[in-house]
């Protein structure tokens, strides 16, 4: 990316994964942002599944909705967002420059080269009419790879910015960074307690505090469930303006919290140990997932 945009003529470069269809009007809102102001280093656009024929593309087509699209208007109203989207971003390219581009020592490069821009202080903005169609992962062992990535990317950016909390001037930036360590340390904590009841179980060995079975869930577990399809609800209705068949997914995002959260912990737990015992300026590299059923 860095070649081509050394190669390219324009101020605005814009990036798409190899599989992302561009909407046609994509592009028009995108570029609205960088004429509105000068200091909008980078606008990323709003991902959208292609392939939705599988219980997990269809999950997919939920979180992309519900998820993904929430988080980031919801990280815009503090001013800063946790990353560009990989499938869909435009950079200035006088912002790109101020940073030196991306880096390839990171193995999601659209996190580290978006913590750069804010950084140094370039707007970063989402844009939900930027609409581009995207092929997710069909297969369990396509997202583990995928997801994976994203885990590690994710803990190796918060590494690499472990020192924005030694300058004020970064402080819109420490909820972003705050609330990704404390999803880091759900993750660890619900899989140690998930290992002791487990050993409990089996061995009868009490460790002194009370461990609930895991399913069925408390009822602070049906709480949790209630609030995700509270929140699945409203952001399907605000994506709806921009996929009118969004609502007849709806139904399969229910299994999110039961899928997607287990792999979502599982990855971390095994990503953050490659992250933090990286070497910094080794090559990042990885090997893609699957992108639709049969597709390699």
């Amino acid at each position: 990316m860095t070649a081509g945009t050394l190669a390219a003529n324009g101020d605005i470069i814009v990036t798409i994964d190899a599989d992302a269809l561009l909407d046609q009007d994509a592009l028009t809102w995108i570029v609205w942002h960088f004429n509105q102001s000068s200091r909008v280093g980078a606008v990323t656009g709003n991902p959208r599944v292609l392939n939705r024929t599988t219980l997990l593309a269809k999950i997919q087509t939920g979180e992309y909705a519900t998820i993904i699209g929430l988080i980031k208007r919801s990280q815009r109203i503090l001013g800063k967002v946790l990353t560009v989207s990989g499938v869909i971003a435009a950079f200035r390219r006088q912002a790109l420059e101020s940073v030196g581009y991306w880096d390839t020592d990171m193995v999601t490069e659209d996190i580290s080269v978006t913590w750069k821009l804010e950084r140094r202080f370039w707007d970063v903005r989402y844009e939900p009419k930027a609409i581009t169609w995207v092929l997710v992962p069909e297969t369990i062992k396509g997202l583990w790879r995928q997801r994976s990535r994203w885990a590690q990317g994710g803990m190796e950016v918060l590494k690499r910015n472990i020192d924005i909390f030694a300058d004020w001037r970064q402080r819109r930036l420490w909820p972003v960074y705050i609330e990704y360590l404390f999803s880091a340390l759900w993750a660890y904590t619900f899989w140690a307690l998930v290992f002791l009841w487990i050993v409990k179980a089996a061995t009868g060995f009490d460790f002194g505090i009370v461990l609930v079975p895991p399913v069925p869930p408390q009822w602070t577990g049906a709480m949790l469930a209630l609030t995700c399809l509270i929140q699945f609800s409203i952001s399907a209705y605000i994506d709806h303006f921009y996929d009118k068949k969004l609502f007849k997914y709806l139904f399969w995002v229910i299994w999110y919290p039961f899928i997607y959260w287990t792999i979502s912990a599982l990855t971390v737990v095994y990503a953050t140990p490659k992250a933090l015992m990286k070497k910094r300026g080794s090559r990042a590299i990885w090997k893609s997932p699957d992108r639709g059923l049969g597709i390699k």
